[in-house]
């Protein structure tokens, strides 16, 4: 099993927190894209090979503020049928290979919300076209959580001061993540089959986390 983990960048924290719904096909998109890449890399096509995911959805960063993101706990391979069920487990996934991942989620992400009319882009930006009657009183409240800003009293809209520890050492190295545009995609902590002790912790770690 690998954990996937996907942040988004902060427009689209603040969109999946206030729609809900966008944020669960946006999920079926990411979950297609890492599916197919894991098929072809165990060099089968999709009518022939599956693999599975149990996903869970972090709504708070470690400073307890918004942030909307991600943890797919994923099959490390792919099941096939020939024509006894059997599991081909695939290599983990290159630093080229997460970077042309994150850039084909996003991209797909991006044509998704274009066509439901929350994305607008033209030659040189892109933004987010919400409408302000669709305002809650929420809002200020999510927007100033997403960038670490105090949302309320005299010091509405200063940063809030955060203490930042020394990040936890992977399994696997810092190669296994990739960013781009605000996306980034990390795929640094596997268990093996054996691992049974290891498995449950990454599962405690996300469903805790996810609640």
């Amino acid at each position: 099993m690998r954990q996937w983990v996907l942040s988004v960048p902060f427009p689209l924290r603040f969109l999946f927190a206030s729609q809900p719904a966008i944020m669960s096909q946006v999920l079926g998109i990411v979950y297609r894209a890492l599916a197919a890449h894991l098929i072809k890399k165990a060099g089968f096509v999709q009518a022939s090979a599956h693999t599975g995911a149990v996903t869970l959805i972090q709504r708070f960063g470690s400073a307890l503020n918004l942030n909307s993101h991600f943890h797919m706990l994923f099959l490390d391979g792919v099941y096939i049928e020939t024509p006894k069920t059997k599991f081909r487990p695939v290599m983990g996934p290159t630093h080229n290979e997460l970077v042309q991942l994150v850039h084909t989620v996003s991209h797909r992400i991006a044509r998704f919300l274009e066509r439901r009319g929350l994305l607008v882009r033209d030659a040189e930006n892109a933004y987010l076209d919400l409408q302000p009657e669709d305002e809650s009183p929420m809002d200020t409240l999510m927007g100033h959580s997403i960038t670490y800003r105090i949302a309320t009293g005299p010091n509405a809209g200063r940063k809030v001061l955060t203490l930042q520890t020394l990040p936890a050492i992977e399994d696997e190295g810092s190669s296994r993540v990739a960013s781009m545009d605000g996306f980034s995609l990390h795929a640094g902590v596997a268990t093996q089959a054996h691992e049974r002790d290891k498995l449950e912790r990454v599962c405690r770690y996300i469903a805790l986390q996810g609640r």
